[in-house]
């Protein structure tokens, strides 16, 4: 029974710190404002004064608000914001995410990706191999409109990253994958024949597994170019702004 009520106590927490975090991506709480005291706003939520203190704590963690003596609970500069937390990525796709932050978060994908599978396709292994083409073959079965496809896609970008077998860059996985999984979904839901990516990530996949680091490079960088595309296709209310391409990147 505690276990349960720990649990309830779990969720709640993270359902008032989702309202306040994606209320502040969205800019309906600006930087610096003040958060009124804990009292007036855990009677505004209908929560105990101790689930919203708990959810204010997960957002100081996400480096989102800070709490001082005297000034109270404020909302911190954007740039202090843990941008690459999978929770805080779940939160900006909630409802109509920042194009800017998006073009962002694919430039991000375009340093680090391509460079992580020319490292693949260096040091590879039959098991990384085998895990990347499972997940390959479930991408085709289940197709990435389905919440099994994406998963699929996920587990070929982790797969992938550990194939690099860069500790600090594999660490970075999770993050990928959170962008993978909102970026592929929030594109199926704006898009009436969302394109299937399945032929670029196979032809990842073959250079990783010739060992062709140059050839995996490229395709990854295809890969990215064309999903990044995918989310202008369909009007003004998807599109997202594109950043200057990289020295050597694919457009």
């Amino acid at each position: 029974m505690a276990g349960a009520e720990r649990g309830r106590g779990e969720r709640l927490h993270r359902a008032i710190a989702r309202r306040l975090g994606t209320a502040i991506l969205a800019g309906e709480i600006a930087p610096r404002a003040s958060l009124e005291g804990e009292i007036e706003q855990a009677e505004t939520l209908g929560v105990s004064r101790t689930s919203y203190r708990e959810a204010l704590k997960i957002l100081v963690a996400k480096g989102m608000l800070e709490s001082r003596p005297r000034t109270g609970t404020q909302v911190t500069e954007r740039e202090r914001w843990n941008l690459l937390d999978p929770e805080v990525l779940e939160w900006m796709f909630a409802g109509e995410p920042d194009p800017k932050l998006v073009g962002e978060l694919f430039e991000l994908r375009s340093i680090v990706e391509p460079a992580a599978a020319a490292l693949a396709a260096q040091r590879r292994t039959g098991a990384r191999l085998a895990a990347m083409d499972a997940a390959l073959l479930d991408m085709a079965r289940c197709g990435l409109a389905s919440a099994a496809g994406r998963a699929a896609d996920q587990r070929f970008h982790r797969e992938l990253f550990a194939a690099s077998g860069n500790s600090p860059l594999a660490s970075l996985s999770s993050t990928i994958a959170a962008a993978v999984e909102l970026t592929t979904t929030f594109k199926a839901r704006a898009s009436t024949s969302p394109r299937d990516g399945l032929a670029e990530h196979r032809a990842v996949f073959e250079a990783v597994s010739d060992g062709d680091g140059e050839g995996a490079r490229r395709a990854m960088q295809t890969l990215l170019a064309n999903a990044h595309r995918d989310m202008e296709l369909d009007g003004p209310g998807t599109r997202v702004e594109r950043p200057p391409p990289l020295p050597g990147t694919a457009v």
